[in-house]
């Protein structure tokens, strides 16, 4: 109990900037209220914390399987925040997006029926709320559930053509901190459909020249920014409505307006990674580029799911030229990414120093580091038990929901060797999406009939997040929290229709999975597992040899034992985010011939509880592809959970040591 009393008593108070604003902004503004004199010689220390991509991980749970998962949550990360406020007397909490979405907590509240009302405050919300967060920004996952809930979740208005007149829209409830977004527009309106940043004065305790503590006020400008990408991720959510504008663009817009309306510091809330490749202003991690604009003292990034700083990565994005991966700059500005799922808190340690009328960083005593929630002993925080309390209604109901019964197997669905071919957890994905779209196009699309229908889907739980962050599911009865195991991401199915050839491109660019080597090696790279795509079909089957560069690594495709011509029409069945592009050639929205409004989870559920029992024979060991055999130099790594051996046996996967 006195540890919750020190959090509700811990300051919140705060600060930001860097000598590079505090010239550009100034403190001279001839029409502001005079501020208090503050006497040359005060200093200060600011501690910035930073969330970003919490993706509704409240809890350290995992609702997949219903257990504990100490790794994770924000309730984890609410102990690290309340121990900063009591290690900094001036402290500012920001939130850099991905936020209300990623978990079967998120997708209860957005989803169910009926879904959350408008009057109640989501669940995240209503935490961050009680952590007295100052301010926060939108990420892209913000946009998957569409305008209409993303304006009822955080209490707005948008003025946009999918909406009623903003006059006529209900006030609901949202978070009690500004959320900030100045590179998202709507159609209408031409403006920002978030406010684009926020200026908030904050009381900053300081020392006095004669060593006494003052109380100054200090005013700090946070502006927000998202990847302008979610025009192609949410074309079906966002096209006709709202429009993106450049991160360095829109930088360079609002910057100097913050400054002329009293802003003294400027922090930039990116929900980006780092690319130095040439700038557009499409780009989707244009974080680096931001960097450069001048009046930004602090960048706080996110998207990416790393951590910065960090001496010893290897990540390209933080081994670019002027990224000081020991020290936390880029371009010389302090920035900070927090990891993901509450794993880390961002924290930003500025030393003030007020002289002839402005404040001044000392770069060289500023401090920048991810602290994780994870102890050195490998032991993890203790979580703060207000935040459990906080949501254990929705957490219960999340719980309940998700053990509705749907079906069974008699067969253990897995990710482990989905790299080296099994299909166990993939292929009833492909069934289900598959089914789906023949049945619509026989109903709607005559002109459709008798072109082969196809499905891709991925392992989109692979590793990344280490031993525990595979896709399982046990032989026995199937409920809704398996299927969302076997299909994480609240997508909708879309159908499109290809050639041989473009299909050719689709499995090149997913075998990026691999790199291009022949001696000893790991056989995956960093390529991510949701975007290795495969199509398991008894009708349709492929090589890939790991040994060729992209592009010619896929061989022997053919369809019913016949090679697939180029111009071969096939339909396949997809989300939404591929169908729209994300890198993948050739796709980007054109082919698309089905925008369905059903999501791909939901077509799994149905699908299973239509065919009630699942069998290994029938939906789990049609595999379309296989490497071509080579001979290596040495023997091939991959990372998997530990002890399976035998699965990957009982699996089919030979050579498995």
């Amino acid at each position: 109990m006195q540890r919750e009393k020190n959090i509700a008593r811990a300051r919140l108070g705060a600060l930001t900037a860097s000598a590079a604003m505090l010239a550009a902004c100034g403190h001279n503004h001839d029409d502001a209220a005079p501020a208090p004199v503050i006497a040359d010689g005060t200093k200060a220390t600011l501690a910035m914390l930073e969330t970003t991509d919490i993706h509704t991980n409240v809890l350290s749970y995992d609702y997949f399987k219903l257990a504990e998962d100490k790794s994770i949550g924000l309730e984890r990360t609410a102990t690290l925040i309340a121990a900063a406020r009591q290690e900094f007397a001036n402290t500012m909490l920001l939130d850099d997006g991905d936020t209300i979405q990623g978990t079967a907590l998120a997708d209860y509240q957005a989803l169910a029926s009926p879904p959350i009302g408008c009057q109640t405050t989501l669940a995240v919300y209503k935490v961050m709320n009680a952590l007295k967060y100052d301010a926060g920004t939108i990420g892209n996952h913000e946009f998957n559930y569409g305008l209409p809930f993303l304006a009822q979740v955080t209490g707005s208005k948008f003025d946009v053509p999918n909406l009623p007149p903003v006059a006529q829209q209900q006030s609901s409830s949202g978070p009690t901190f500004p959320l900030v977004l100045s590179n998202v527009l709507g159609a209408k309106s031409t403006q920002p459909i978030f406010k684009p940043y926020t200026i908030v004065t904050k009381n900053l305790n300081a020392t006095g020249p004669d060593g006494k503590t003052v109380t100054v006020s200090v005013k700090v400008g946070v502006i927000g920014f998202t990847p302008p990408a979610i025009m192609s991720w949410d074309k079906r959510n966002l096209e006709g409505n709202v429009y993106t504008a450049g991160l360095k663009e829109s930088a360079e817009k609002y910057v100097p307006q913050m400054c002329a309306e009293g802003a003294q510091i400027v922090v930039a809330l990116s929900h980006g990674g780092l690319d130095n490749s040439t700038y557009s202003p499409t780009m989707e991690n244009g974080s680096y580029y931001l960097s450069t604009v001048p009046g930004i003292d602090v960048l706080m990034i996110g998207h990416s799911h790393q951590v910065f700083p960090d001496a010893t990565s290897t990540i390209a994005q933080f081994n670019l030229p002027d990224v000081d991966k020991v020290k936390g700059t880029v371009n010389g500005v302090p920035t900070v990414m927090a990891n993901f799922w509450g794993k880390h808190l961002g924290v930003v340690v500025l030393s003030l120093n007020y002289a002839n009328g402005t404040w001044n960083i000392d770069k060289s005593a500023t401090k920048v580091e991810a602290r994780p929630i994870q102890n050195a002993d490998k032991t993890y925080v203790a979580a703060d038990p207000a935040v459990s309390a906080a949501i254990a209604a929705e957490h219960q109901a999340t719980i309940d929901y998700m053990k509705t019964p749907i079906g069974s197997t008699d067969f253990r669905m897995t990710t482990y060797f989905a790299d080296v071919g099994d299909v166990s957890a993939i292929e009833i994905v492909n069934q289900a999406q598959a089914q789906y779209v023949a049945d619509y196009i026989a109903a709607n699309l005559p002109d459709q009939a008798g072109i082969p229908v196809l499905s891709v889907s991925a392992p989109f739980k692979s590793g990344f997040g280490g031993g525990t962050d595979f896709t399982d599911v046990s032989a026995g009865n199937v409920a809704i929290n398996n299927a969302a195991n076997l299909y994480l991401y609240p997508n909708t199915v879309y159908a499109v229709k290809v050639t041989g050839a473009d299909l050719k491109a689709w499995l090149e660019e997913a075998s990026k999975r691999y790199p291009t080597k022949t001696a000893t090696q790991a056989l995956v790279s960093s390529y991510p597992g949701y975007n290795f795509d495969m199509v398991t079909s008894k009708d349709f089957t492929y090589e890939i040899d790991v040994t060729q560069a992209v592009g010619s690594r896929i061989r022997n495709l053919s369809y019913k034992g016949t090679p697939v011509a180029a111009n071969q029409p096939f339909i396949v069945a997809t989300n939404n985010y591929r169908a729209s592009g994300g890198g993948f050639p050739g796709l980007d929205g054109s082919k698309t011939i089905y925008a369905s409004p059903d999501a791909n989870r939901d077509v799994l559920i149905a699908y299973i509880k239509k065919i009630k029992s699942m069998t290994a024979v029938a939906n789990g060991t049609n595999r379309s592809w296989c490497f071509t055999k080579v001979a290596t130099q040495g023997p091939v790594t991959f990372k998997s959970a530990p002890n399976l051996v035998s699965l990957a046996q009982a699996q089919g996967i030979a050579n498995v040591t």
